[in-house]
């Protein structure tokens, strides 16, 4: 196998849940020498419910990382992250600011003390502006980046996207910002530098046009269920299996495949239908007949039917169907992973595939300070004595 591109990188971790522990995963993926700093005795937030245990969840967000434990709370413990971050290519944290002024851990202190290494600071607001000092989590940081307002039912209240999206879009988007300030310190000299990413502005950046149509128009964003207004027909329909299948035929050849499929050819010809324009204008009535069509069969046989036409069409997967999903295994999006606890573990594979330098998972997520002896003897130099002390006075 050939070296991971990342590798020599080493990132220390002063993370928790969940964009920024997954930023430093991430790098993990492709090469890097993670070491996660956990509180002592009990651990991440996503070991579970149990201080100190392993989950599944942490089987798959910590893999590729080191373990050490440290009391970030302590004189004695922000002493020692200090002595750790000149030793270390990145450092990701995501306590809010004054946390981290209080610590010794805010930018300032940390370039003085690391003039090379690159700082990233996922926070709920930032580290400028009025609300820096509110915390946040994924569903705080989707509200207020607008994500939360437009997702639902128009006739009603907003919901939440089901998973943690903005943590993850969040999570690439500080992975990418490392690699590029990795880059420029590497090639063009330009030493470290502090990526400041608010955990709303990967949401706000997926907002598409919103933006600019109000700034325009005046026009307000607002929620449209699963229809666009201006794309139709694309939307989900219920199957006679009781799933759902998603459609999009949106442009004018799409639609004359789907009418072709649905042997209703003269509805591509209708001037109620043949153009973008119309097909919105008379969208409640298109809708109309392609459920009733859609009603006739079930799902994988309207995705085959519409596939095989070249229409775009997919079922609505719940997690069940796609653990047993052949594309996603033949195309190793899961991957299949021995751990010490759990046994064979399905978990997501490292994303995206690349041809020269794939990503890997070399271990799962491992136990609470297992490599604490490794870290800080091998970096730091203390001694089994010195180790002794800390665990004694619960510093590590």
């Amino acid at each position: 196998m050939s070296t991971p591109p990342l590798a020599g990188i080493r990132v220390l971790d002063l993370s928790t849940v969940l964009a920024a522990p997954v930023t430093a995963t991430f790098l993990g993926d492709f090469g890097a020498e993670v070491v996660k700093v956990e509180d002592p005795g009990r651990g991440d937030f996503t070991r579970g419910t149990t201080p100190g245990a392993r989950s599944p969840y942490w089987a798959q967000e910590a893999r590729n990382k080191k373990s050490v434990t440290l009391d970030l709370r302590t004189e004695t413990g922000q002493r020692i992250v200090r002595l750790l971050v000149p030793h270390f290519d990145v450092v990701i944290t995501n306590y809010r600011p004054p946390t981290l002024k209080s610590w010794g851990l805010d930018p300032d202190t940390l370039r003085e003390l690391a003039p090379d290494t690159v700082l990233v600071y996922v926070t709920e607001y930032g580290l400028t502006g009025p609300y820096s000092d509110r915390g946040s989590f994924d569903r705080i940081a989707s509200a207020f980046a607008g994500l939360t307002h437009v997702t639902g039912d128009a006739d009603r209240p907003p919901v939440r996207s089901g998973y943690s999206t903005i943590d993850y879009m969040a999570a690439y988007l500080g992975a990418f910002s490392v690699v590029t300030a990795l880059y420029h310190r590497d090639t063009v000299g330009g030493g470290g530098q502090v990526i400041d990413l608010a955990l709303y502005e990967a949401g706000f950046r997926a907002s598409e046009d919103a933006l600019a149509a109000y700034a325009t128009t005046g026009k307000v964003r607002e929620r449209l269920g699963n229809r666009n207004p201006q794309i139709v027909p694309a939307s989900d329909f219920t199957t006679r299996d009781g799933r759902r299948v998603s459609i999009h035929a949106g442009t004018d050849a799409l639609f004359g495949r789907l009418a072709a499929v649905m042997e209703r050819p003269e509805l591509a010809a209708d001037p109620a239908y043949a153009t973008r324009a119309a097909r919105a204008e008379h969208a409640d009535a298109l809708y109309a007949v392609i459920a009733d069509w859609a009603a006739g069969y079930a799902a994988d046989e309207v995705t085959k039917l519409l596939s095989d036409a070249d229409v775009p069409a997919a079922p609505l997967m719940t997690i069940a169907d796609i653990a047993t999903d052949p594309h996603y295994r033949e195309r190793g999006t899961l991957v299949t992973v021995d751990d010490p606890e759990f046994g064979p573990l399905p978990m997501v594979a490292p994303l995206p595939k690349m041809s020269r330098t794939p990503g890997s998972i070399r271990s799962t997520g491992p136990a609470l300070g297992q490599h604490n002896t490794e870290v800080y003897t091998g970096v730091l130099g203390l001694t089994p004595d010195e180790l002794a002390a800390l665990s004694a006075d619960g510093v590590i």
